[in-house]
């Protein structure tokens, strides 16, 4: 009995994959409109904080399906205001004080005009031969512009949606964020080609599935084996402080001196407990530009008295009108001496932080080569592959968030770490801290917003994990301009997208 049963269900497996399916959903008869509701829906539903990572996969079909079925300059320009509102309610969703609600538009609007070419250059071109990797491929593009050349980081890459999904952001290893991106949006517009033209094929059916098997089934096997593995690890620490500095009113320097004192007592604390590095939330306090040299004598010996590292973040005020400051840590080994000083290379647009320039550095810490960025530095993949390529085996990240965007840009620093290989601790102001290995695992967090001591002790592995994007970088960016290269040499007149016998 057992054996008919699967062999039944082998017949239907190899029906399913290896055989066309016809299918007719009449999609057509459905009020075009609807289709942009129900994309506002799924995106709104798969994006930034309160998201669900499954809705993804299918998030973009239905504004895909709205473009399939309409064609016209008022149907475009219909489509490109809703990408827009829709952006903007996504956006919405990370607002919360002390962010100005003019944020929405300044993030919203510029995403949309970088995700709006790669939908309307399918929609142009869905009737060609290989159109089906079209979409994927120009979205591809357009995010890698947007990370790498543009100060809005990598806010709205497609694969942050699987944040939460260990599996699945190991393929991030493979091909970075372009990979796992690419395959979010091949799927999406698979869906949407069975739905519309009701037939499957190669290129939208098996192929895809095949190919999400596959990757699951190495992210899985990659965890797995890591899990299996012992290794020499570190203790860290991540300290708390209780500066809340930020927009003016600025603080006092009475209340300066007793967040110092504050994070140094519980730095003290954390060497006790047996952390060898010590790294601080970002702006842990403020300094005026005549205190800086007692106060870092102070570090010196804090480190050194303790036997403890330290990543020592904090902010040097330069000027009051205009506002201008350095946004910096120091590098100050057990011994109190400074290795080296690192400016945030990334201000927020926005933050008048002097812009750091300097070359990226690690120093050799318990064997274990330490790096460091601040906050939203590492929304940048670049600034990650500069760590990967002079062997950073620890990352340190201080940085300060706000309630609308935790914990979620703690699993975006996650994707760091995956993609070169090398751990990191976040310590965060307002926000999760978290130690974060090579795979994206998170084996301890402490939230500020908890009541807790803030200090989170956390071991991490003393050396990195090698990752094959670590090796050949952005070059699965730079495949994606195959489709088009296609698209310009083979020449055919053939309607590929209405006619369902293709």
């Amino acid at each position: 009995m057992s054996f008919l049963y699967l062999n039944q269900i082998h017949g239907m497996m190899k029906k399913l994959i290896l055989k066309e399916l016809d299918l007719n959903f009449g999609l057509e008869k459905i009020n075009p409109l609807w289709y942009l509701l129900a994309g506002m829906i799924t995106m709104t539903a798969s994006h930034l904080t309160f998201s669900i990572d499954a809705v993804a996969w299918i998030s973009m079909v239905p504004f895909l399906i709205y473009l399939g079925i309409t064609d016209g300059w008022k149907s475009r320009l219909l489509f490109t205001v809703v990408l827009i509102l829709t952006w903007s309610v996504i956006t919405y969703k990370i607002v919360t004080p002390p962010i100005p609600f003019v944020l929405i538009f300044l993030y919203s609007i510029p995403i949309s005009a970088f995700h709006l070419p790669g939908y309307l250059l399918w929609a142009a071109l869905k009737r060609r031969r290989y159109s089906i990797f079209i979409f994927p491929a120009s979205m591809i593009i357009m995010e890698w512009l947007q990370y790498t050349f543009t100060p809005l980081a990598s806010w709205g890459v497609a694969a942050y949606t699987q944040s939460e999904s260990l599996n699945m952001m190991q393929v991030t290893s493979l091909f970075g964020l372009a990979g796992l991106s690419f395959l979010i949006y091949w799927v999406n517009v698979s869906i949407t080609a069975i739905l519309v033209k009701g037939r499957t094929s190669l290129a939208t059916f098996q192929i895809p599935l095949v190919t999400m098997i596959i990757l699951l089934l190495y992210g899985s096997l990659r965890l797995d084996i890591s899990r299996s593995k012992g290794k020499e690890t570190i203790s860290l620490a991540a300290i708390g402080t209780d500066s809340d500095i930020g927009a003016a009113p600025l603080p006092t320097r009475e209340k300066n001196e007793r967040d110092i004192i504050g994070i140094f007592d519980r730095t003290e604390k954390a060497a006790k407990m047996g952390a060898k590095i010590a790294v601080w939330n970002e702006g842990a306090f403020l300094l005026e530009p005549g205190y800086e040299h007692a106060w870092i004598d102070s570090m010196q010996h804090l480190a050194s008295g303790n036997n403890i590292t330290l990543v020592a973040s904090y902010v040097l005020m330069t000027s009051e009108t205009p506002m201008k400051y350095e946004n910096k840590y120091l590098l100050i080994d057990a011994t109190g001496q400074v290795l080296y000083s690192y400016l945030k290379h990334e201000p927020v647009p926005g933050e008048q932080a002097v812009k750091g320039r300097e070359e990226l550095k690690v120093a050799d810490i318990g064997g274990s080569l330490l790096g460091g960025a601040i906050c939203y530095d590492y929304d940048f993949p670049y600034l990650a592959k500069g760590y990967g390529k002079i062997g950073a085996d620890i990352v340190a990240l201080p940085s300060s968030d706000w309630r609308g965007i935790d914990p979620l840009h703690t699993r975006m620093a996650a994707f760091r770490a995956v993609e070169q290989g090398h751990s990191i601790l976040r310590s965060t102001r307002f926000g999760l801290s978290a130690a974060i290995n090579p795979y994206g695992e998170m084996i301890s967090q402490m939230s500020s917003f908890d009541d807790n001591d803030k200090i989170m002790i956390a071991s991490l592995p003393v050396k990195k994990a090698s990752t094959l994007y670590a090796l050949w970088g952005d070059a699965f960016v730079y495949l994606c301009v195959v489709p088009f290269i296609l698209l310009i040499i083979i020449k055919d007149d053939k309607d590929y997208w209405i006619d369902t016998n293709t």
